[in-house]
């Protein structure tokens, strides 16, 4: 049963850019995103806590919005009329393990198991200058999330120990959230000498739902040759979004980032435990801060991105900071 939904759930995902006419199919794949995003504290050389995070996201052209959407764009607070509109999907899951995962039985103090498998739809309007995200993500918190089948099977795969805290994860709980975020970007950039160029990247935004409750604001700083019209490689919420779209370029580029974001934490529910039931939690911390950099390599319709991410204390007696690694590739059709 839980197989089969996660395979239901892998369906949907890829059968949603084909629900249109078929004599529109090839119009709308001209300029059509997908990118898979892995999340993972083993580029960090460690396995605990916010352990994994795996995202497949496909992007539509330009202007191929659902009539729902294009019929309510003017309802979302602040979200501009003009601009370059774009309509999206993901899949994704992530997961959160104790500090020992060889440990049966976890103390109390420590990060609850938990898994997080969820489906989300984006629309996006990039004025040059901003670019603002609408997002509303639902999903399953719990054994259906099948963080627990994953985890042992690619321990098993790669020959790492085994997880035995799993027993003791989240109760079942349906996430939905809503959030939404909103970068600018000066339309020149700051600094541009014979190809070398540099540009700053400020956002604020801000997620509501029984899974994430915060604010967020932050900024990131790009320098590199010949630098595509981006606005930063995309994370896994809570961390920083990106975006999945790129213009292509003619010709190689490459850019180097550091960005800062901080966040006011009014809920996770991978802290504060089950919204409904009782279940494990630890005493949360009410602001965190992420402090990533990373590369970015362009070439053609193809970017390869490399985020590290120090992640300050979520909980209090949580031991050490979190770091993990995030790669995203991303192919324009």
């Amino acid at each position: 049963m839980k197989i089969l939904l996660g395979l239901v759930f892998l369906k949907v995902f890829l059968l949603i850019p084909l629900y249109a006419p078929a004599d529109e199919r090839h119009d709308q794949r001209q300029g059509v995103y997908y990118s898979l995003s892995v999340e993972n504290d083993l580029f960090a050389n460690r396995d605990r806590r916010y352990t994994s995070g795996v995202r497949f996201s496909t992007l539509r052209a330009e202007e191929r919005l659902p009539r729902i959407f294009r019929r309510n764009l003017d309802k979302i607070p602040f979200f501009p009329e003009d601009g370059k509109k774009r309509f999206g999907f993901q899949l994704g899951q992530s997961m959160f393990t104790s500090d020992d995962i060889t440990d049966r039985n976890p103390p109390d103090n420590e990060r609850p198991y938990a898994g997080w498998l969820y489906t989300a739809m984006e629309v996006s309007s990039d004025t040059g200058s901003t670019l603002d995200q609408f997002q509303i993500t639902l999903g399953v918190v719990g054994k259906y999330s099948l963080a627990r089948q994953s985890q042992k099977t690619v321990h098993a795969i790669i020959d790492s120990p085994d997880p035995k805290g799993w027993h003791t994860q989240l109760k079942t709980e349906p996430g939905v959230v809503l959030s939404y975020q909103r970068k600018w970007k000066a339309k020149k950039e700051f600094i541009q000498v014979a190809g070398l160029g540099l540009d700053f990247s400020p956002h604020l935004g801000g997620s509501l739902g029984n899974i994430f409750t915060h604010a967020a604001a932050g900024a990131i700083v790009r320098a590199g040759f010949d630098l595509p019209q981006d606005y930063g490689p995309p994370l896994i919420s809570p961390s920083m979004a990106g975006s999945n779209f790129f213009v292509p370029a003619n010709r190689f580029g490459w850019y180097v980032f550091a960005g800062l974001e901080g966040r006011a934490v009014a809920r996770n529910i991978f802290l504060d435990g089950n919204t409904f039931r009782k279940s494990r939690s630890v005493s949360k911390k009410p602001f965190v801060a992420d402090i990533m950099g990373g590369a970015v390599l362009n070439f053609s319709k193809v970017r390869l991105a490399y985020t590290h991410v120090l992640r300050t204390r979520e909980f209090r007696g949580q031991d050490g900071k979190d770091n993990y690694g995030a790669l995203t590739l991303t192919l324009r059709f």
